[in-house]
């Protein structure tokens, strides 16, 4: 007997059928399994409205200011899909980074994600203090990767825009085994491209609310 390609049913709404995609690609990446679940999609926003409505395994909330309690708590709390929340690691750093890395961890979240120009030392006290997967973000292909796995990282974050692909070939060629998140570009083969190189899981930036609502509003002035 022919074996039949299973095709997973879809179930929606009349009101909740627009959601957000992520990128196919994604798809084909091996995910990262954390306390029993597949990660292999991350959604890059604070965007409530965005997080609610996409199909990605999880949040990365990380945004370019002294990361807040309010916030966090505010994206776990709406949040659905597991949350990583950044603590900070670049201008927040020292007692403050391992205070707000306890924060989170108590607010719900999966991980805490550190920038790229934190310390090792301030590293291996945030990786002490909590019980979670501590990323470490690498912009660099000549970090030391072997020094950040020592103090405490768990996972790593490779952002090194058209570069990230590179970055991340070269560290899985020295490191085969270490869960590799990736950013991935804006479109199916950039995602691929980087999937390819070796990273198990890609972090996708949405459309911003302007041109989600440009499409929308064509739409109504047909009307």
């Amino acid at each position: 007997m022919e074996q039949q390609k299973k095709i997973a049913p879809q179930v929606n709404s009349p009101l909740r059928h627009n959601i957000l995609p992520m990128p196919k690609a994604c798809f084909s990446a091996s995910g990262i399994v954390i306390y029993g679940r597949r990660i292999k999609s991350l959604v890059f926003t604070t965007d409530l409205a965005i997080i609610r409505n996409c199909d990605a395994d999880a949040v990365f909330a990380v945004y370019p200011f002294t990361p807040q309690q309010a916030i966090s708590d505010a994206i776990i709390k709406a949040s659905y899909i597991p949350v990583f929340a950044g603590v900070g690691g670049g201008t927040t750093k020292g007692a403050r980074t391992v205070s707000l890395a306890k924060d989170v961890e108590m607010q719900g979240a999966m991980g805490v994600v550190l920038n790229a120009p934190i310390s090792d030392d301030n590293l291996y006290e945030v990786a002490a203090a909590v019980d979670i997967p501590v990323i470490i973000t690498v912009i660099k292909e000549d970090t030391d990767i072997r020094s950040r796995l020592d103090h405490g990282a768990s996972i790593l974050n490779v952002a090194g825009a058209q570069q990230t692909p590179e970055i991340v070939r070269s560290i899985r060629e020295k490191f085969p085994d270490v869960p590799i998140i990736a950013s991935g570009g804006n479109t199916e083969e950039s995602v691929q491209r980087t999937i390819d190189a070796g990273a198990n899981a890609i972090t996708c930036t949405p459309p911003t609310t302007k041109d989600l609502f440009s499409g929308m509003m064509a739409k109504y002035r047909e009307l």
